[in-house]
């Protein structure tokens, strides 16, 4: 028994030694498809969150205290320019005008009166019947007289505004936004009524980073050319194209971007103020290196593919995306037109490992 256990023990190693062997004759080197990075010139584009507003928005206040008599519009309502909106009760105005009308009469007739006592004073002054003293002390009441003239067209023009006030006309043409003081309420002055917007021309406001800055003016700048787009909450594209007017005076140093201000035609008005929505712009890239997203794979938020060497063996090397189109990647730096990376089978192979090279294009 003890001789057979010998003879086993014995023979162990050869048995595994010819195993191996013939599973190292039985392994198959794999063939993949390679690819070099193209370069290219293409286009990419951005967007940006933004802020949309009508190129005429203001509020309609009150400017005199009263009750609302009567609401002439309703919310949502496109009015003309001058048209009435709201009527605000006008009889204590109107009292004040004619109050004030009055003292100016009364002071008109003072003044007549009292040129009429100048020019006797003068008369007897010529006849040296009175002092020159008598003469200056007429004249002085007719400069008063004057001046509580001019006051009282004062007080006249001021009741007269505070009566037109009562009248609210549309300081242009747009749309109604929210009434919140409804008929009969009082109003102060300064009291919001409500808003008007004339969004047949909008505004759309978003910061872009100072290097995007920098790239944008250098290759579009502000010119007159309607490129941009308008992507709305639903993910629709506006119909109309639009144009950077403006870019602010100073990058912000908190957050080291600059703000941009776009225009956009909106003839059917679908686009109102206050909306939500993003600007898309293109931007050109020369010789823009690229490879496809689906050769590279993520470690820590790293990004890697696996270069191909002279010897068709393959190694991780670690590449920096600069911007992401469709399905390709715009590589700034990590590998080159000439180097060659695996374009298929990146979770079947590792380190080091040898392949065989298919021919592919991509």
């Amino acid at each position: 028994m003890s001789k057979t256990i010998i003879q086993l023990a014995i023979l162990l190693p050869f048995i595994i030694i010819s195993c191996s062997s013939n599973e190292n004759k039985n392994e198959t080197i794999e063939a993949f498809a390679v690819a070099s990075p193209v370069q290219k010139d293409t286009v990419f584009s951005k967007e940006y969150v933004a802020d949309i507003q009508a190129v005429k928005n203001v509020e309609i206040r009150s400017r005199v205290k009263g009750f609302i008599d009567k609401i002439h519009v309703d919310e949502g309502q496109l009015v003309k320019e001058g048209q009435l909106l709201f009527s605000i009760s006008a009889q204590e105005y109107t009292d004040d005008l004619q109050r004030a009308k009055a003292k100016l009469k009364s002071a008109q007739a003072e003044l007549k009166s009292l040129e009429v006592e100048l020019r006797n004073v003068k008369a007897l002054f010529a006849k040296n019947i009175i002092s020159k003293t008598e003469v200056e002390l007429a004249e002085a009441k007719v400069d008063a007289a004057e001046a509580k003239c001019e006051e009282s067209k004062s007080d006249v023009s001021t009741a007269q505004m505070n009566v037109s006030f009562t009248q609210i006309k549309a300081p242009f043409a747009g749309y109604i936004n929210r009434i919140p003081n409804k008929l009969g309420s009082l109003v102060e002055e300064g009291t919001i009524l409500t808003s008007i917007s004339d969004n047949q021309d909008i505004y759309a406001y978003f910061r872009v980073a100072e290097f995007e800055y920098l790239s944008f003016m250098k290759t579009k700048g502000l010119s007159n050319k309607k490129d941009l787009h308008l992507i709305l909450a639903d993910n629709s594209q506006h119909s109309e194209l639009g144009v950077v007017e403006t870019v602010e005076g100073e990058v912000d140093k908190s957050t080291g971007n600059i703000a941009f201000r776009a225009k956009f035609a909106n003839p059917k008005r679908l686009v109102k103020h206050g909306s939500s929505g993003k600007v898309s712009i293109d931007f050109d890239l020369r010789k823009a290196v690229l490879i496809p997203m689906s050769a590279t794979f993520e470690v820590q938020e790293n990004y890697y593919v696996y270069v191909v060497d002279a010897s068709n063996t393959v190694h991780m090397r670690r590449i920096f995306p600069k911007v992401s189109l469709t399905d390709t990647y715009v590589v700034s730096k990590g590998i080159s037109t000439k180097d060659r990376f695996l374009l298929e089978g990146i979770q079947l192979v590792k380190e080091g490992q040898k392949i065989k090279v298919k021919q592919s294009s991509n």
